[in-house]
């Protein structure tokens, strides 16, 4: 027998961990349950960074799980929400991990995705799987939660919270002139082959520079090799075109960076992700990912996308024969993104932003 789900829901669980990026993508969804059941309350168990990320979001608890602290951590937060029971936990994350965390909260009923959509076994720890959604983009599978649940209004809402110390820290780093956001690296993985060349990077942003006068800050994480990239496109690049903030900036800090940006650039990685939920232009660069699931939700069309010729390249086979989201795992991939067509998109996304401005009228008096 179906565990039935509740009609009007007054306790929402949410479990979503990890990563920056996909914590963006699902913030629709906590929206349009808000919106549905405003009286409803709303608990997200998340991780340690991506808390930070969305730490004021309104109208939700959050409960932080640091993976880091392994099975401990999994008992503080039962602990910790031991004494709740949730009408209905909405298990997100697709990894034994989260499924495991997920055993030590009580709930009704545990919503889990359809089989095919599944990792991880994770069919094996839900009462109800959302109806089969074939090729669907993340933020539309996490919509997918919210449908099954009956809401109506699933318009796309984010409103990220920005605190003043970020918008100051952004102002300190940027300073006052026009920039673009650079953010050369994505996640540091084994074989993640998502980040383009520093010479690339350098060669867009002397056209920026040169052609409006547009800076650019370089953002990331502070590893080695991230750090390592932003002192070689710094090298490559005149001093007065580029500041290296990269491991300079708190994420609610890159938030305001990204604000405030004329235009993002960046490979598969959450910066693209804080920006389409900002509202901030975006010129994507993919190979290894697939756009049509993972880009930026609003710019996908100015993006720069590679992985249909990656795939037919390093994989021999054509992007419809591959499973749904699989990455091009090959070290030259990136490769096939040319700077022509960077600044191409480069171009068209700051022409677009100009003729959308509104036109100032003149004082006749």
């Amino acid at each position: 027998m179906k565990h039935p789900l509740p009609v009007r829901p007054r306790h929402i669980a949410v479990l979503r961990l990890s990563a920056l990026g996909d914590v963006c993508n699902l913030v629709p969804t906590v929206r349009a349950l808000q919106r549905q059941w405003p009286e409803a309350r709303i608990t997200w168990i998340i991780g340690k960074a991506e808390h930070s990320l969305l730490a004021g979001l309104s109208g939700v608890e959050f409960i932080v799980y640091d993976k880091s602290t392994g099975l401990a951590g999994m008992r503080a937060v039962w602990r910790e929400l031991s004494d709740r029971r949730f009408d209905v936990l909405l298990h997100m994350q697709q990894a034994l991990r989260a499924s495991v965390l997920s055993l030590g909260l009580k709930t009704g009923v545990r919503v889990g995705y359809d089989k095919a959509r599944s990792k991880d076994a994770q069919h094996w720890f839900t009462h109800r799987r959302l109806a089969p959604h074939p090729r669907a983009h993340v933020v539309e599978s996490f919509l997918d939660f919210a449908r099954l649940l009956g809401v109506e209004d699933l318009s796309l809402e984010w409103n990220l919270p920005i605190p003043d110390g970020a918008i100051q820290e952004a102002s300190e780093i940027a300073g006052a002139g026009r920039y673009l956001v650079i953010s050369p690296c994505s996640s540091v993985r084994i074989r993640n082959f998502r980040n383009w060349s520093a010479q690339g990077y350098a060669a867009v942003i002397e056209h920026a520079w040169a052609q409006y006068g547009i800076g650019a800050v370089l953002t990331g994480g502070g590893s080695t090799e991230e750090r390592e990239m932003g002192k070689e496109i710094q090298g490559l690049s005149r001093p007065e075109a580029v500041r290296d903030a990269i491991g300079r900036s708190s994420l609610k800090g890159l938030l305001a960076l990204i604000d405030r940006a004329e235009v993002v650039i960046a490979p598969d990685s959450g910066p693209v992700h804080m920006a389409n939920a900002l509202g901030t232009p975006v010129v994507g660069l993919y190979a290894t990912s697939n756009l049509d699931r993972t880009g930026p939700y609003h710019w996908r069309a100015q993006a720069v996308n590679c992985y249909p010729e990656a795939v037919r390249t390093y994989m021999h086979k054509e992007p419809e024969q591959l499973a749904w989201g699989q990455r091009v795992r090959h070290p030259d991939a990136m490769s096939l993104i040319h700077t022509d067509d960077v600044i191409e998109q480069l171009e068209a996304v700051l022409f677009r932003e100009a003729s959308s401005a509104p036109t100032e009228i003149p004082d006749e008096t």
